[in-house]
């Protein structure tokens, strides 16, 4: 509102400075002034009162001054709340301050404590070498003090036996003058003496003599002149001999028996013959063994079943009808089943089997007549009957006209033939070898039977596969699913669980696969089992071409590659018959 009424900030004449003339009359201050702008104002004041905004002009001057004061006293809250920002900041810095202080004196009194520990732990080291260097110096002096009583006393002691040497020389010296005086002076007594002693001994020896032998001589005139106790005493001299004599010959022979009877020979390497032991832990499997198939599980060709199977049929009637057995010679290749139709023959006749090998004879020198005694001697004591299989037979039965076999091994031969030389209703005598034209004559003249165990053919390799295929992979798979089933929540075998057992036992079957070919130079993953049905015909194709490109014989070939057909053929059944 100033400037309604003229006035100005900072207009008007500036008053007068203090010091000067008009000092001295106070009236003069108003002589300066300027009405000027009273009266402007004055008039201003009648115009705006003639005016009819002149209301509006007040109140909106009113209302003007009213936002001017409300803007100061914003500022001024707004002074006061940045005045109480400040207050609470310096209270903060004062409280991080004054933690800043307690969190230093607790370093310094931490710092001032360990120091403290510190001196005190080194005191305490102090007092404890202080401590031991006194106890070992108290140590020191008293293993010197003790040093110094050992070395007077050690001194005493070898003073003290010096003196008593020397008194005992003195006194021996002494004792032999004397004892030598005494003598001289007793010399005609004592050979008296040592004369009448002499003397004595000799009457006593000789009445000893002569009372021994007269008692001797009373004594065998008595014994000679009873006959009844002359005859006594020689009975009874011989009894005790012959009972001697008698007992260890009939040790011996008791020994020998049992061990024909009850013990296994050294040379025979396995056998099913049951001893007393054995039966007498086992009864129930000694009472329930029954005749088996001779042909179970053996996988031959049709004509060399046939044969064998009437073998079989012959061997098992010969020892029910209690005759004769016939010896046979298996000859062929390794692994073609000569000692596992041996066993199943023994199996299906109800006979004991033993299986020794040639192999074992030659080592034994010198003792090896004994032990094919041994071996003869304990199959006629089987009550069964016994079918004694000589695998490499022709390792110690060769021919005796050659120089190649020892003495030793000819004395072995010599034995063997000597208890084969008849047939016999003990034991069956059955040879497996795979150089037949070795054998000595009288081994062959001693064969029945000649039975020639051939490689399998495309049929029976066929048999074979699938034989040993349910044998080693269906019959423990089947187990494993069923192991499984019985594992699960519900006991129910879903496909799902034959499908990974499946999946499972092919990839463990291919890695050992895969590990054999390595090995053997021939890849890996060429076996067609292990493949899937996509590729067992690529896999076949390729196989097929090289072996047409090979060396091998035409039969080979022929041989071969219906063999793969038949195995890709199985693998793809396999793979296709879980889905």
């Amino acid at each position: 509102m100033s400037w309604l009424f003229g006035w100005r900030k900072g207009s008007g004449t500036p008053p007068a400075a203090p010091g000067g003339q008009g000092d001295k009359k106070p009236g003069d201050k108003w002589s300066n002034f300027d009405p000027t702008g009273l009266e402007r104002a004055a008039r201003a004041a009648r115009e705006l009162d003639k005016s009819r905004h002149a209301k509006e002009a007040l109140d909106l001057a009113r209302m003007q001054e009213q936002t001017v004061q409300l803007e100061h006293q914003s500022k001024v809250k707004e002074y006061e709340a940045a005045l109480e920002q400040l207050k609470g900041e310096q209270i903060q810095l004062q409280g991080e301050e004054r933690r800043k202080t307690l969190a230093e004196e607790t370093k310094q009194n931490q710092a001032r404590a360990q120091y403290q520990d510190k001196l005190a732990r080194q005191r305490y080291d102090d007092q404890l070498r202080q401590q031991q260097f006194l106890n070992e110096e108290n140590l020191r002096k008293q293993e010197e003090s003790v040093l110094k009583q050992e070395a007077m006393r050690k001194a005493t002691i070898e003073h003290e036996m010096d003196l008593r040497h020397k008194n005992d020389l003195l006194r021996v010296e002494a004792e032999a003058k004397a004892r030598a005086q005494v003598e001289r002076e007793n010399a005609d007594l004592i050979r008296e003496q040592i004369r009448l002693k002499a003397a004595e001994h000799r009457q006593t020896v000789l009445e000893s003599i002569k009372t021994a032998g007269a008692v001797f001589g009373e004594g065998f005139k008595a014994f000679v002149s009873d006959w009844d106790k002359l005859t006594a005493t020689v009975a009874g001299l011989t009894l005790l001999a012959v009972g001697v004599y008698s007992a260890r010959n009939a040790t011996a022979v008791a020994g020998r028996y049992i061990e024909a009877r009850l013990g296994k020979p050294s040379l025979v390497r396995e056998t099913s013959r049951l001893t007393v032991a054995e039966a007498i832990k086992h009864p129930v499997k000694v009472k329930l063994s029954r005749p088996q198939d001779a042909l179970e599980g053996v996988v031959l060709s049709a004509a060399l079943e046939e044969r064998v199977r009437d073998i079989a049929i012959a061997t098992r009637n010969t020892r029910q009808n209690r005759g004769l057995y016939r010896n046979i010679l298996m000859y062929g290749p390794p692994g073609t089943g000569k000692t596992l139709f041996a066993k199943k023959l023994a199996l299906h006749s109800g006979m004991d089997y033993a299986i020794m090998t040639g192999g074992d004879v030659a080592p034994m020198g010198r003792d090896g007549v004994t032990a094919m005694h041994k071996v003869f001697d304990w199959a006629n004591t089987s009550r069964r009957g016994l079918l004694l299989f000589v695998d490499e037979a022709d390792a110690f039965l060769r021919k005796r006209a050659t120089e190649k076999i020892s003495e030793d091994l000819r004395a072995t031969l010599n034995a063997f033939l000597y208890r084969t030389g008849e047939q016999s209703n003990k034991f069956m005598l059955v040879l497996a070898s795979n150089q037949p034209e070795q054998f000595d004559w009288a081994i062959n003249d001693r064969i029945d039977e000649i039975v020639n165990f051939a490689l399998p053919g495309l049929e029976e390799r066929e048999r074979l596969v699938r034989l040993y295929f349910d044998k080693f992979v269906l019959g423990p798979a089947t187990i494993a699913l069923l192991a499984a089933a019985y594992s699960s929540e519900d006991g129910v075998l879903t496909e799902a669980m034959i499908d990974s057992r499946v999946d499972d036992a092919v990839k463990q079957h291919a890695q050992k696969m895969d590990w054999l070919l390595v090995d053997t130079d021939m890849g890996v993953g060429k076996v067609g089992v292990l493949l899937p049905k996509e590729m067992a015909a690529g896999i076949t194709a390729q196989k097929a071409a090289s072996l047409a490109q090979s060396e091998d014989t035409t039969s080979t070939i022929q041989e071969i590659l219906p063999l793969y057909e038949v195995v890709s053929n199985a693998a793809q059944a396999e793979t296709t018959t879980p889905s």
